[in-house]
């Protein structure tokens, strides 16, 4: 297995960029509902957290989540969403984070399916229907029961969007990202 190292000059160009990919999925090519967001805007959080680790992803997502609120608003600032990101980041970053090490296709899947449950369950379910519950004074329960099912549908969407972009992107990490 070889030793995957980055420069910090790399990791923090990597950021830059993967926060503006960020930010462009997740105003622009996603469908944004008061209760729920579809698109793909994990992929760079998902990617940054696996090359880069829990402190550039939650930073990054953090980040990516007030500009795009400040720049380009869906409506009201709430603070509990860029919460809700950096918590994000931080679970993909501590799950697929592996310094140093490239993880194996077996356990790649295995902490893809762990850390998309965390992160759907803990954060995109119950943490985002609380900020829901105080932004509209909606019910707890029928928050959660409206976004329940699409939120379960994005744990295997994430899981092989994720797989197949890595092993797609593999050649070219090699030859760019790592030294």
């Amino acid at each position: 297995m070889q030793s995957q190292t980055m420069s910090k000059t790399k990791k923090l160009i990597l950021s830059a960029m993967l926060l503006a990919l960020t930010i462009v999925l997740s105003r622009f090519l996603s469908i944004n509902t008061p209760l729920l967001v579809i698109g793909f805007s994990f992929v760079p959080v998902v990617l940054s957290a696996i090359w880069l680790g829990p402190k550039y992803t939650a930073i990054m997502y953090g980040i990516a989540d007030v500009i795009g609120a400040l720049l380009f608003p869906f409506g009201t600032f709430f603070i509990g969403f860029t919460i809700s990101a950096i918590c994000k980041g931080l679970i993909y970053g501590i799950v697929l984070y592996k310094k140093g090490e490239e993880l194996t296709d077996k356990e790649l899947i295995i902490r893809l399916i762990i850390a998309c449950t965390l992160v759907i369950g803990l954060i995109s379910l119950i943490m985002n229907a609380i900020w829901l519950v105080i932004m509209y004074d909606k019910a707890f329960f029928a928050v959660l029961m409206t976004r329940l099912v699409p939120e379960l549908i994005m744990i295997p969407v994430q899981v092989i969007t994720i797989f197949v972009l890595i092993k797609a992107l593999k050649p070219i990490t090699n030859k760019y990202l790592f030294d």
